[in-house]
């Protein structure tokens, strides 16, 4: 009867690491992936902060040369007026 115990305790304990097993691998990996997810997201954060940051450049050139053309065109037209 002793070697049954023993028997089954040892079919216990490779039933409790087969089963344990898995679960700390799966842990594990979902724990990086949580990782690599949030420094992901951090990094698309960052980009899209230079990206405004890019298009308000943009825009403020774009009203600039808007300036300087229509500043031409007024003076084209004056010159064009004089004759």
């Amino acid at each position: 009867m002793t070697w049954e115990i023993v028997a089954g305790l040892f079919v216990l304990i490779g039933g409790i690491v087969s089963i344990v097993t898995p679960i700390v691998k799966l842990t594990k990996s979902i724990t990086e992936l949580t990782v690599k997810v949030d420094d992901f997201a951090r990094q698309i954060e960052q980009q899209s902060v230079r990206s405004k940051e890019a298009h308000k450049r943009l825009w403020e050139h774009n009203e600039e040369q808007d300036d300087k053309l229509q500043e031409h065109e007024i003076r084209i037209s004056n010159l064009e007026n004089k004759e």
